[in-house]
């Protein structure tokens, strides 16, 4: 493997996609809704060198999928996006076995990379979680695997382990948040690693982080305004910090306010993104249970949360 040409790839917006379901009992995948919305998103610029696509992440409904849907889904993207675009699928679970699965069917279906997180429920230790990516690394030598930080729901990947996972040379990437310690502790990681893996950055410090040399953004605005999202990562590349600092407290902002509240009805991630496609015309919001239906209540916020950002799709 080429690890700085792997990492190269992955510059720009990672853009983790929702999954589409028919709004029909059983809530059934859309594979052809999936298909027009990675279409429309390399249509608007979305391409290799400024993005890549997440297929079957959080807010891509992993959760609530069998594996043979996470691998069809995977399938869908990757032949959506004909090459045009790196995919990433979604790795996340509890299970060595199971993640040695997901990384051969990656491979199997064309993905250049895997997205890891520490498994979920159990409070795994270091020494448990390196084994685990190993193991999807002897399972796969050519895929590339990104670590994801999700401290919220599972340990979380401290410094010293992250210099441990660097011996792996297929480890290409790094999607990351941490614990807010008020110790500057996610520039610590990016100043510190940016020379070995790709820094994804999930924590909307874009551009304190692409200062010190993260190359790309987790942009959830990217799927339902990819124009204006592509904006801002040329911007930050031009160096105009400031005005992307101003336009994310216009555009990011009203969506994670509303996904806050969002939060406080239901359980799920990424149903703020899919009412502003379904507002938008490009598909069915609902998520599959326990998620619960959000449009009844959050629908018309969506239109106002775009109209109030400057949407040119929306309307007054």
């Amino acid at each position: 493997m080429d690890q700085a040409a792997s990492r190269a790839r992955l510059t720009g917006l990672y853009i983790t996609i929702p999954t589409m379901f028919h709004d029909e009992p059983g809530l059934p995948l859309d594979l052809e809704g999936i298909r027009r919305h990675v279409n429309w998103l390399i249509d608007a610029g979305c391409r290799t060198g400024s993005a890549s696509i997440l297929a079957g992440g959080a807010a891509g409904d992993f959760m609530t999928m069998t594996f043979d849907e996470r691998v069809t889904v995977a399938r869908t993207v990757v032949e959506a996006a004909a090459g045009r675009v790196p995919v990433v699928m979604g790795g996340q679970t509890t299970s060595t076995l199971e993640l040695v699965r997901l990384a051969e069917a990656a491979v199997g279906v064309g993905a250049e990379y895997m997205q890891v997180s520490p498994p979920f429920y159990f409070a795994n230790t270091e020494g448990d979680f390196l084994e685990y990516v190993q193991a999807a690394a002897d399972a796969a030598p050519d895929l590339g695997l990104i670590i994801y930080n999700t401290y919220w729901t599972s340990a979380n990947v401290s410094s010293s382990l992250v210099q441990r996972l660097a011996d792996i040379p297929s480890v290409i990437a790094l999607k990351w948040a941490v614990p807010d310690s008020g110790a500057m502790d996610l520039e610590q990681i990016v100043s510190d690693y940016s020379d070995r893996f790709m820094i994804i950055d999930n924590a909307l410090r874009w551009v304190s982080t692409h200062i010190l040399g993260a190359r790309s953004i987790e942009a959830f605005e990217a799927n339902y305004w990819p124009e204006w999202a592509l904006g801002i990562w040329n911007a930050m590349e031009a160096g105009r910090y400031v005005d992307v600092q101003r336009e994310m407290v216009r555009v990011s902002v009203p969506l994670h306010q509303l996904w806050n509240e969002i939060e406080r009805y239901t359980s799920g991630n990424g149903y703020p993104v899919k009412l502003c496609l379904e507002v938008l015309g490009m598909g069915s919001s609902r998520d599959r249970p326990p998620t619960r239906d959000v449009r009844g209540l959050y629908l018309e916020k969506a239109r106002q949360m775009l109209i109030k950002v400057g949407h040119p799709g929306v309307t007054a």
